[in-house]
């Protein structure tokens, strides 16, 4: 992904220190930056790192004017003010990305100046396969115990279609006094079946609740009711069958049942918009941004796969993978990759005086021993992880076998008796 490409942005204004005056233009954030852009003359006034920021608060300009100030590294502070559509939500989404940005386990712990290594560049690319596969299976696992139970559903119904036609044979062939079993007792051992039966769908379903309401995965994210601009702050939960909006406190906001949503409409790789039609009254929609939004993207796009939907933002993210490792924070990132394509590649012709110079730069290794043993043990995971994910998609397609014979016998069954009841009508 494109670090230039802004992730937010908003109308306002930037206080100019050394010319005591405000000028007009564009606040945005991208992945690791904020700007701030003039509309005069279209010059970046203000461009800092995320990592930099050391607070970020609402303060007043002269007791009058509400703005938003940003402390960077070196005691140097930023003014912003008349933002739109208005401070409370600039700050909030602010906040969100650099709290995740300092929360992040690829923060920059070693420097800005330090370029990752190989090594390291190939261990965040399996860290992040790892990842997704990991999703894919919990996805797996929640779907097989959706077959499970669907199965104990067809086993329920085959037991019921065997006292249907107990009962139907009795009645095709009805047995007389004395030869024949006591009213009474036949009373009963038909309340005893009705508590059975019972008892084994309520068990069953409390099994289907505690699997349905399983959670996959969780997301802290700044949340707008109706698609709005209000955000605010809290987290997205992904179940097996729906989604959860909740605040920071935890407190349920709306539930999305997994049939009822009609759209996930995804603006960019860290804002998506949920939506549920109605007909007669207005529709349910909300709003999610967030910086974890990649991580959760997998899981929605195979729950949800035929009603998500890319807008033509979205191809502005394209350019780049989303998890890429190369995505550091150095202020000239094209440079930086171009000279390390060039690092990569030998000139065809070479002076002699330089060639023992060269061959040590070529020889030294670009992957280390400790970085080749974690690669290692990352890509055995791997494998024991796709070997998981094939055994139990085995043993779906098994499953699904018996629920396709199984339903047939049943249809079966069920037309069957339908023809002996309206024989004995």
């Amino acid at each position: 992904m494109s670090q230039d490409v802004p992730i937010h942005s908003w109308p306002g204004s930037y206080y100019i220190n050394n010319e005591k005056r405000w000028e007009n233009g564009i606040l945005s954030i991208t992945r690791t930056m904020v700007r701030f852009v003039s509309n005069q003359s279209k010059e970046s006034l203000a461009s800092f790192r995320l990592s930099r920021i050391m607070e970020i608060k609402m303060e007043s300009s002269s007791f009058i004017f509400s703005t938003l100030t940003v402390l960077e590294e070196g005691n140097v502070k930023h003014w912003f003010g008349s933002l739109k559509p208005n401070r409370v939500v600039v700050y909030n989404v602010l906040e969100h990305f650099w709290r995740e940005r300092l929360l992040s386990p690829s923060s920059e712990t070693q420097g800005a100046e330090s370029q990752p290594s190989k090594g390291r560049e190939l261990i965040s690319l399996v860290a992040g396969a790892q990842r997704r596969l990991e999703d894919t299976g919990r996805v797996l696992s929640h779907q097989g115990e959706q077959f499970d139970n669907m199965m104990q559903g067809l086993e329920k119904i085959d037991s019921d279609l065997g006292v249907a036609d107990k009962l139907l044979s009795e009645l095709e062939s009805p047995s007389w006094w004395p030869f024949g079993k006591l009213p009474w007792k036949t009373q009963q051992e038909a309340k005893a079946e009705d508590a059975a039966r019972a008892a084994a769908a309520a068990a069953a379903s409390a099994g289907r609740g505690s699997g349905r309401n399983k959670v996959i995965t969780s997301i802290p994210a700044v949340v707008a009711k109706g698609g709005g601009s209000d955000l605010k702050p809290g987290c997205l939960l992904v179940l097996v069958s729906s989604l959860e909006v909740r605040d920071t406190n935890c407190q349920l906001l709306h539930r999305f049942e997994r049939n009822e949503i009609d759209e996930v409409r995804v603006h960019s790789p860290y804002e998506i918009t949920v939506r549920q039609r109605f007909i007669g009254k207005p529709d349910i929609c909300y709003r999610f941004l967030s910086a974890k939004m990649p991580e959760a993207m997998p899981v929605l796009e195979m729950q949800y796969k035929k009603k998500v939907e890319f807008t033509g933002e979205y191809a502005a993210f394209k350019a780049t993978p989303v998890s890429s490792p190369c995505d550091t924070e150095g202020r000239n990132w094209n440079d930086g990759l171009l000279q390390r394509c060039q690092d990569t590649e030998l000139p065809l012709e070479v002076p002699a005086g330089e060639l023992s110079q060269l061959q040590v730069h070529v020889l030294q290794p670009s992957v280390s021993q400790a970085e080749a043993q974690e690669l290692k043990q990352m890509l055995m995971q791997l494998k024991n992880l796709a070997l998981e994910a094939e055994t139990e998609l085995e043993r779906q397609d098994e499953v699904l076998d018996v629920l396709t014979s199984s339903t047939d016998r049943s249809t079966m069954h069920i037309e069957k008796h339908t023809c002996r009841m309206k024989r004995l009508l």
